[in-house]
C-alpha cells in the first residue's frame, strides 16, 4: 500500500510539472507546426539549390574556363572593367544597323568599334576570337559565334535589330 501511495505521489508530481508544458504545446501548436513546415521548406530549397549548382558544375567545365583566362591580365591597372566593356557592347549593338550613303561610313565605324569591344570581352574571358583575320560574311559569322560564346559565359547582349526580341536570363 505504501508503494502505491508513493507511485501516485510521483505521478501527481509529474502531472504538475508536465501540465504547463502540455498547455504550452496546445496554445502554440500552430506556431510549432509553422516552424516545422518552414524548416522543411528551407531544407528542401537548399537541397534543390545544391542539386542545381551540381548540375551547373557538370555543364560548365570551370577548370577549362579558368585555364583560358589570363589572370595576370585581370590585375592590370589599365584594364577596362568587364562591366564597362559589356555596357559598351550593349550600346553599340543597339545602334548597329544597316545604312546607305553617308550612313555606311558610320555603320563601318560602328562595327569596328563593336568588334573592338568584342575582342576586349574575349580577352577578359579567355575566349579565342579571329575577327581581325576575317572579312565579309566570314567576319559576320565569327561575330555571331563570339556573341554566342559570350552569352554562354554569362555576358548577355540585347537584340541587334528593333524587330528582334531581347533575351532575358
Amino acid at each position: 500500500m505504501e508503494v502505491l501511495r508513493l507511485l501516485l505521489l510521483a505521478l501527481a508530481l509529474a502531472a504538475v510539472v508536465a501540465l504547463p508544458v502540455l498547455i504550452a504545446l496546445v496554445v502554440c501548436a500552430d506556431e510549432i507546426a509553422d516552424r516545422l513546415t518552414c524548416g522543411y521548406v528551407e531544407w528542401r530549397d537548399r537541397r534543390r539549390e545544391q542539386r542545381l549548382i551540381a548540375r551547373l558544375d557538370q555543364a560548365v567545365d570551370a577548370d577549362q574556363v579558368a585555364s583560358r583566362t589570363d589572370l595576370d591580365a585581370l590585375d592590370r591597372v589599365d584594364r577596362r572593367p568587364l562591366e564597362q566593356i559589356a555596357a559598351d557592347l550593349r550600346c553599340l549593338r543597339r545602334d548597329r544597323g544597316g545604312g546607305t550613303g553617308p550612313a555606311v561610313v558610320w555603320h563601318s565605324g560602328g562595327l569596328d568599334a563593336y568588334d573592338g569591344r568584342l575582342r576586349l570581352a574575349c580577352q577578359a574571358l579567355g575566349i579565342p576570337e579571329h575577327l581581325g583575320e576575317l572579312a565579309g560574311i566570314d567576319r559576320q559569322i565569327e561575330r555571331v559565334r563570339i556573341e554566342a560564346e559570350l552569352d554562354a559565359a554569362g555576358l548577355r547582349l540585347p537584340a541587334a535589330r528593333p524587330g528582334q526580341t531581347e533575351r532575358h536570363p
